[in-house]
């Protein structure tokens, strides 16, 4: 029968099956997978010092906004899709159709905000990497790199 917001009627078994088949939530998975592969590439690989320097400066032009820009919204991100996430799995039990209202119009809201903000992320990283020196990068090229491509790949999985 009919739903109320995109979900059954309240009530029923939960079925890990069909709930992990959703479309919203492979999304949502896929979105926190990005979203951890940025800050971990940018936490783990995204600061570096030069030998006769012990000062950490960012791969990133020696820029601290790209790196922290990149570790920010990669953590929110991470950690609104736990939240949204979880929402999803009590979603169907919340029987007030006002409440399912606001949570798809946070949801969606959120998604369409963070859309942006990864676009500009992929921007502020590019930008930042195209004037880099490659004599400032002994070490951690390749997660600057991914921290972009998977910067960009949230655009489209948010």
């Amino acid at each position: 029968g009919g739903g109320a917001y995109g979900a059954a009627k309240a009530g029923g078994a939960f079925d890990l099956v069909r709930f992990v088949q959703q479309p919203q939530v492979v999304a949502r998975i896929v979105s926190a997978v990005f979203a951890l592969i940025v800050f971990a590439c940018l936490v783990g690989d995204g600061y570096m010092s030069r030998p006769e320097d012990p000062q950490l400066f960012c791969i990133f032009n020696h820029n601290e906004d790209a790196c922290r820009y990149g570790i920010g919204i990669g953590v929110l991100a991470f950690l609104a899709c736990i939240f949204f996430f979880m929402v999803d799995v009590y979603f169907p039990q919340i029987s007030n159709t006002t409440d399912r209202k606001y949570l798809v119009l946070a949801d969606l809201g959120f998604s369409g905000l963070w859309t942006f903000l990864w676009f500009i992320g992929f921007c502020f990283l590019t930008n930042q990497w195209s004037w880099t020196r490659a004599e400032d990068v002994y070490i951690g090229a390749d997660s600057a790199r991914a921290a972009i491509t998977f910067s960009f790949f949230s655009i489209f999985s948010w």
